[in-house]
Formats: C-alpha cells, sequence, structure tokens
C-alpha cells in the first residue's frame, strides 16, 4: 500500500461566462498543459492512469469518455470517466494510487455551459421519471421548496442567505480567475429576480466555462517530482435517497456521512479546531449554510448567523470560500469539485495572492451534484509542512 497521497500539479482554463470560439477539447488541452508543467511530468510517460468526469447529458454525446483522452495525452491509456463531481474523481485517484494500481494519475473535468441550450430540460430530465418528471417542475422549484423548508426548520432568513451570494462575490473580487466577481450587497441580492419562493436569481450560481486538471501522485513519486506537495489526509463520498419524496430535507445528510469518513481517514475529531479554511459548494446560497453545518463547522441553523458575525470571512475562525465559490467563480458543473480542490491547493502552497489565508495548513473541499442529486464528497488536505509537524 502506498498511503499518502499528493495533488502535484494543478492547471485551469477558462473560468469565463463564455469562451467564444474554444471548444471543451482546447480548453482540456490548455488545462492539462498547465497542470503537467506544475508537476514536472510527461503524461505520456510518466502518468499512469487517467479519471474524468463527464456527463453524456450535458455533453450532448453518448459515451462521451470517448472523447476525452486525446487532448490530455491519455490516447490508449488507461481512462476511468466518472458520471459524477470531480471531487469524486479525486477520491479515484486515491483508491487507484494507495492500492498500488498507479503512482500518478491526473484528473479533468471542465465544463462549456455556453454550448449547452436546454439546461432547464436536462436538470428536469434527472428527476424520477415516473413520478416527478411527468409534473414538468424544474429543478429550481426542488431548490425553492427545499430552501423554504431549511428556513423554516431552522431559523435561519433569507437576509443570511443573501450574505452568502455578497460574501462570495466580493471574495471573487481578489481572485483574477473569477467570471462573477462583484461588489454586491445583500440587499442587491433580495431585490433580483423571483425564481421559486424564497430562492432569487442571484441565489442560484451562474454557469461559467472552464477546466482544471490536477496531477495526484504517491509519496515516492511526489517527494521525487515535488517541492511543494499537498497531501490528501481523507477523502469520503456518500448519496443519500434517490427520491424527492424519502430524502431528509433542510439537512445535507450526505455531506455529513461523507465527512465522517474523511474526517476519520485524517484523524480529525473537531473539524473546526483544525481546518485552516473550507471550500465548500454554494451552487446556492442556502446550500452553503447547510454544508458548513454538515460539515460540523457550525451549528444546526447557525451558519447564517456566524457567516453574519465574520466566523467564515479572510479573518474568521475558518475562512470559507475565499475563492469566491461557486457564486464568485462561475458554476462548472462537473468540475466544481475540482475547482473546490484547486483552490485548497494554491492556498496550502501559499500561492493564492491576495486572498491567501495566513498560515494555512489544513484545507477541507467539499462539492454537491446538484438538485435533484444528494451525492457529496469531502475532502481534506494539508500542507507539507502542517504534515512534517
Amino acid at each position: 500500500m502506498r498511503d499518502r497521497v499528493a495533488v502535484i500539479g494543478v492547471g485551469h482554463s477558462g473560468f469565463a461566462p463564455i469562451t467564444a470560439g474554444l471548444s471543451y477539447k482546447e480548453l482540456s488541452f490548455e488545462a492539462a498543459l498547465r497542470a503537467y508543467s506544475d508537476a514536472g511530468v510527461n503524461p505520456r510517460k510518466d502518468v499512469d492512469s487517467f479519471v474524468c468526469v463527464s456527463e453524456d447529458l450535458l455533453e450532448g454525446t453518448s459515451i462521451f469518455d470517448e472523447y476525452v483522452p486525446d487532448q490530455i495525452g491519455a490516447a490508449l491509456r488507461p481512462v476511468q470517466t466518472i458520471s459524477a463531481d470531480g471531487l469524486f474523481a479525486v477520491a479515484t485517484a486515491v483508491m487507484l494510487i494507495r492500492s498500488g494500481i498507479a503512482g500518478v494519475v491526473a484528473i479533468e473535468g471542465h465544463s462549456k455551459a455556453s454550448d449547452i441550450q436546454s439546461p432547464g430540460a436536462i436538470h428536469q430530465f434527472a428527476l424520477d421519471p415516473v413520478y416527478n418528471r411527468p409534473l414538468g417542475i424544474s429543478a429550481l422549484a426542488v431548490a425553492g421548496l427545499e430552501m423554504n423548508h431549511y428556513l423554516s426548520a431552522t431559523g435561519a432568513t433569507a437576509e443570511e442567505c443573501a450574505e452568502v451570494a455578497a460574501a462570495n462575490r466580493r471574495a471573487a473580487l481578489l481572485n483574477p480567475i473569477a467570471a462573477y466577481p462583484s461588489e454586491i450587497a445583500a440587499a442587491d441580492v433580495a431585490a433580483s429576480e423571483p425564481l421559486w419562493f424564497p430562492l432569487r436569481s442571484l441565489d442560484v450560481a451562474a454557469p461559467a466555462d472552464g477546466c482544471v486538471v490536477l496531477v495526484l501522485a504517491n509519496e515516492e513519486r511526489a517527494r521525487d517530482l515535488s517541492d511543494e506537495p499537498v497531501w490528501i489526509a481523507g477523502v469520503g463520498w456518500s448519496s443519500g435517497s434517490p427520491t424527492i419524496e424519502s430524502r431528509e430535507w433542510g439537512r445535507a445528510e450526505e455531506v455529513q456521512a461523507a465527512a465522517g469518513r474523511a474526517y476519520r481517514m485524517a484523524g480529525i475529531a473537531r473539524p473546526d479546531s483544525v481546518v485552516d479554511l473550507a471550500e465548500v459548494d454554494d451552487t446556492y446560497t442556502y446550500r452553503e449554510l447547510m454544508h458548513l453545518e454538515a460539515l460540523g463547522l457550525a451549528p444546526e441553523g447557525g451558519a447564517g448567523e456566524m457567516l453574519a458575525g465574520g466566523a467564515f470571512g479572510p479573518d474568521g475562525d475558518v475562512p470559507v470560500n475565499q475563492s469566491g465559490g461557486s457564486l464568485g467563480q462561475g458554476y462548472l458543473f462537473e468540475a466544481n469539485g475540482l475547482a473546490r480542490t484547486m483552490e485548497c491547493v494554491l492556498q496550502l502552497r501559499g500561492t493564492a495572492g491576495a486572498r491567501q489565508v495566513e498560515d494555512a495548513g489544513v484545507a477541507l473541499a467539499q462539492s454537491w451534484r446538484g438538485v435533484p442529486t444528494t451525492s457529496a464528497a469531502v475532502a481534506v488536505f494539508a500542507s507539507d509542512e502542517a504534515v512534517r509537524a
């Protein structure tokens, strides 16, 4: 067994509302070049296996994994394709490496959202084909119902949710690759277009084009290739009920279960006393609050109040979404978890620029695939200095 696994290379491209004139292949190629250069590897010689996250429905092409290998250097090489968020691919790569099957693994995830003509219909297709889809309701309706239940059950407020959007959009102003930086206030969110009560347009992360490629390695290869490896201390993933009728409303139980697995693997008993920063799914504003509570970084119903009090700001106890999250960077579909991971890596390397969290040693990334799913993944990352200490 190779117990320790590290991220040794990161690369990105895009992160814009529209990348006119660029195909998903060109986005992937650019991100891969940057990641392989960062890791100091030749994909044709040094990478043992590749993991991609692609969804046929979003791509508009059947068996889409057939179209992935060329641009990332994986032609005629082992490629695993996962119909899941990119953080699940990180977990898959960890398993490939710890089992000894591979020493170096590359992960790719992308979004060419500007090419998608019918996102609402695609999300609707994910609803149960017998009971829910024939009703013709949208995923936004489900999100609005869930948000309303969460606010009612916990005492959280729509104003606290609006603060999430304002904070993340403002944080994105310090991120040069963010697609939606803005100096907005919570009042602007509250005044934005209503979608499905109490959800408003600025409560929802807007889509963006972009790609992220990561390179992971076992300890031997990581020490050989990188002067600043970022170690994956723990990973966990879980799914809740697949049906709307039987799921837990108002609480992200799948995130709680995934986090419990990741914390046990990392040897963490109290995350709020160990984690220096967190990159948390914020597809919807209320979901960031739910996820913070499920991760054990806030008591149930208390995340909004803590956010308003500065606990999750740049000078708070656990800075959250200093990258801007999906609300500020843009929603990248299956690549969301990889974007959260990339920010953790940059922070733990100390190369996050103006948004750098001081003395960051342990970071947490969490992803969720969005309505109507109940799947989530969590990963704990540690800097080389933290591991050696």
